[in-house]
């Protein structure tokens, strides 16, 4: 019987893989979406979403809701560990509502080292659609230059138990799932 069980499970996670790949070639199919220079406030001053590019043609911005959430620091965190692998293959930065200061402080105090703009008092989220009824919504936007044009490729929002965060499909290997677990700022050791 274990065995069925076990063979069920990678079945389904044979047929993941699939998915993935299927979604990858649809994603070849949308229409890029123009998109506004945006302008940011970031450590070393005012920078826009073209320059955040750099020497990339690809651009990951991560929409985060800023230091009083607990979901988008767990992703941070997460995304933190493989930021050199992301940095690899294209420019990446984390964009929350929190003004330049209180982002620095708080990847400080996290050992954050990605880079991270403020889109505060811009309508950067809201036109990419990453606010909602109760404020900001947590997600990835990825951004090319095609010729003259900014483009947004692609975009998928974050949330509980998605691909984006290590420790969702590691829970789904206890047998009761993450149960009740939250993320918390600190855990004590």
């Amino acid at each position: 019987m274990d065995a069925a069980i076990r063979d069920q499970m990678h079945q389904f996670r044979d047929q993941m893989t699939a998915l993935r790949k299927e979604m990858r070639k649809l994603q070849l199919s949308l229409e890029p979406e123009q998109v506004t220079d945006y302008h940011f406030d970031s450590l070393s001053g005012p920078v826009t979403l073209s320059e955040l590019l750099g020497d990339k043609d690809t651009l990951f911005v991560v929409h985060n809701m800023g230091k009083g959430c607990m979901y988008c620091t767990l992703w941070a965190d997460g995304l933190n560990g493989v930021i050199d692998h992301l940095r690899d293959r294209a420019a990446f930065v984390i964009s929350s509502p929190d003004d330049v200061a209180t982002q620095q402080a708080f990847a400080a105090e996290r050992g954050w080292r990605f880079p991270m703009v403020s889109h505060a008092g811009t309508d950067f989220a809201r036109d990419m659609g990453y606010t909602g009824e109760h404020g900001f919504e947590p997600g990835v936007s990825v951004f090319q230059r095609h010729g003259d044009n900014l483009v947004r490729v692609s975009n998928t929002p974050f949330g509980p138990g998605d691909d984006f965060c290590v420790v969702w499909p590691l829970f789904d290997l206890i047998p009761s799932g993450p149960g009740d677990w939250q993320p918390r700022f600190s855990y004590s050791t």
